[in-house]
């Protein structure tokens, strides 16, 4: 795949190694987060990342062997997600719609999580490759995380139904920017969703 180059570059990269491999793998999972989000995944090239991590591009093949590596790298790791949204599936059954669906969208509206998540979610839907990557990638993290080893069919198409609708939502209002919807207060939006999700994970309505 060719990759774009238009993104400056504002650090001169080293052609060597940085000091202790931990820390430079962590800098070029930080700078492809951001630049993911910035660019998407078509839009992001290995020089932009690289300049920004500080490394030379032969450092991004030599942890994750190329973009797609990088990108699934950065599903997986990038994002506590997974975990926070399987703590809002505990406890009261009666509540776990507003639970779930509170907890996603300030996950989207958060500086740590959302940029991510907006980087996720628009290169899922401008490239191929990058949707397979999320399917193997961040799907099988948080199925395993919510659901276990050996999960429920009925459940595991309840979750599948709630996080799909979350994540239609979520592209209109954080990605694509539609209205009402990007201007409705968080709250106002719970309220409206979390039926439907609540419905979809137990069969009932609040």
């Amino acid at each position: 795949m060719t990759e774009t180059d238009g993104q400056s570059t504002p650090r001169k990269r080293p052609s060597g190694r940085r000091t202790g491999d931990s820390g430079t793998r962590q800098a070029i999972l930080d700078a492809a987060r951001d630049l993911f989000a910035q660019y998407d995944y078509t839009g992001a090239s290995l020089r932009a990342i690289a300049g920004q991590a500080g490394v030379d591009t032969g450092l991004i093949r030599h942890f994750f062997g190329d973009k797609n590596g990088l990108i699934a790298a950065t599903l997986a790791e990038g994002t506590t997600a997974p975990d926070r949204l399987a703590a809002a599936l505990g406890g009261d059954p009666h509540t776990v719609g507003v639970r779930l669906t509170e907890t996603y969208f300030a996950l989207w509206e958060a500086p740590d999580t959302g940029p991510t998540l907006a980087a996720i979610l628009r290169s899922a839907v401008t490239s191929p490759k990058a949707m397979d990557l999320l399917r193997a990638s961040f799907g099988p993290r948080l199925q395993d995380r919510i659901l276990g080893a050996a999960p429920d069919p009925a459940r595991a198409a309840g979750v599948a139904l709630a996080v799909s609708h979350l994540m239609g939502i979520a592209l209109a209002r954080y990605v694509v920017k539609a209205e009402p919807l990007a201007a409705m207060e968080r709250a106002e939006l719970v309220g409206l969703v979390a039926p439907a999700v609540q419905r979809y994970l137990t069969g009932q309505v609040g």
